[in-house]
């Protein structure tokens, strides 16, 4: 589906800055920030600002074409792969990586129904979706291959956090 067709049936209005925005967006795998999309971007937009690019990027988040991720690092990064999957952080690097899918489902199907039912029932909410996000450190001997969040967090003694984005 185009971009512009996919706009109008999400509410959102199609311009040329929007739709370079949301391309470049989609075809990433490094869970870029706003500052990294503008400068990837402004050269196809003239006239393009980092404003237009957050504005955007809200638009999107809000019409559901895309997730802001935010981590300990204190910055957001932004996702367009929508299907449930885990990130996993390089404590070492601030690195982001996708934990391949068949992965992400086998951990996510592993999550007690009844205890999330306790947690709906003790604070009176209702569980629309999980976010995990493992924290560890790569081998020495694998390269790194997606983006950076800015300065790792301080580990977690020995332990792991995860949930779905």
């Amino acid at each position: 589906m185009g971009a512009r067709r996919l706009f109008a049936d999400h509410g959102l209005r199609c311009t040329r800055q929007r739709v370079a925005i949301y391309e470049r967006l989609k075809a990433s795998m490094s869970h870029p920030t706003a500052e990294e999309l503008f400068e990837q971007v402004r050269g196809e937009c003239d006239g393009l600002s980092l404003a237009t690019v957050y504005n955007t990027l809200e638009a999107l988040c809000e019409a559901g074409l895309c997730r802001k991720l935010t981590f300990n690092c204190g910055c957001a990064r932004y996702d367009a792969e929508l299907e449930p999957h885990l990130h996993l952080l390089n404590d070492d690097t601030g690195e982001i990586h996708d934990v391949p899918r068949d992965l992400s489902e086998r951990l996510l199907a592993r999550l007690p129904e009844d205890l999330l039912r306790d947690v709906e029932e003790r604070l009176g909410v209702r569980i629309d979706r999980v976010s995990l996000h493992l924290h560890g450190r790569l081998a020495a001997a694998r390269p790194p291959t997606n983006g950076r969040c800015g300065a790792a967090p301080p580990p977690l003694a020995g332990h792991a956090s995860a949930v779905e984005s």
